[in-house]
């Protein structure tokens, strides 16, 4: 059994100690710091792509994602300066503005953590130009619903999907603006060979882009509590 070394450091003047194999996102939570994200959800595995948990380390001119940061002797974090949060509400309003998402119909609307954080942040208008994309809508599949519109690109589904259910049935296409989630190698989900239609995609969801059919405004509510113990279960 590999034995971790522990590592000392201090997260907003507070002393923490945790173990090497600990993000700077994990050492948070486990002492009461909250730090912001869209794309980490306990369970999966961090892909540090949302940007919403950066952080800054004395001595570094960079800021990095702390859901993918390991703590390093005698480091010092902040992670609530005013820079920060500058660039959290700036990243939220890329967000808003890269999509259509319009709140006040969707199905998710008041159970979206996009929304959410926005509350949260502050932002009550966004500060760049919309770019109005024309987005699909693919309504295939006999149960879910999967609106481009609404979507991230947090990679929630793809992971949840290949580290949890193992179909490996989503992926991503394209680059920058122009990604998008595609299934098995670019078919309507309704057409997929490996889709068990479990449904862990739409759970772990953040936004009103994965949901169940039959629902109405603001009627999607999202359940993630499952995730920790199927992990734990396929690791035993």
């Amino acid at each position: 059994m590999r034995r971790y070394r522990i590592k000392t450091l201090k997260i907003d003047g507070i002393d923490i100690g945790g173990r090497e194999d600990e993000t700077l996102l994990d050492l948070a939570r486990q002492n009461g710091i909250d730090i912001p994200t869209l794309c980490h959800v306990e369970g999966l595995s961090a892909s540090g792509g949302c940007r919403m948990c950066l952080v800054e380390i004395k001595g570094s001119d960079r800021l990095l994602p702390a859901c993918v940061t390991y703590p390093e002797e005698g480091m010092e974090v902040l992670t609530q300066t005013e820079q920060l949060v500058k660039y959290r509400k700036m990243i939220l309003d890329l967000f808003f503005s890269e999509r259509n998402h319009v709140c006040a119909v969707c199905v998710s609307n008041g159970h979206c953590d996009l929304q959410g954080m926005a509350a949260r942040m502050g932002n009550t208008n966004v500060g760049v130009p919309y770019l109005t994309p024309e987005m699909s809508i693919d309504a295939s599949h006999p149960y879910f619903l999967m609106d481009h519109n609404r979507c991230i690109l947090c990679t929630r589904c793809v992971r949840v999907c290949r580290e949890i259910e193992g179909a490996q049935t989503k992926g991503i296409t394209g680059r920058g603006i122009e990604s998008r989630i595609i299934y098995d190698l670019n078919v309507e989900w309704g057409d997929s060979m490996t889709c068990t239609s479990c449904g862990k995609c739409v759970q772990v969801c953040p936004t009103g882009a994965l949901v169940a059919k039959g629902r109405s405004v603001a009627e999607m509510t999202k359940r993630r509590e499952f995730l920790p113990y199927l992990q734990m279960m396929r690791d035993e």
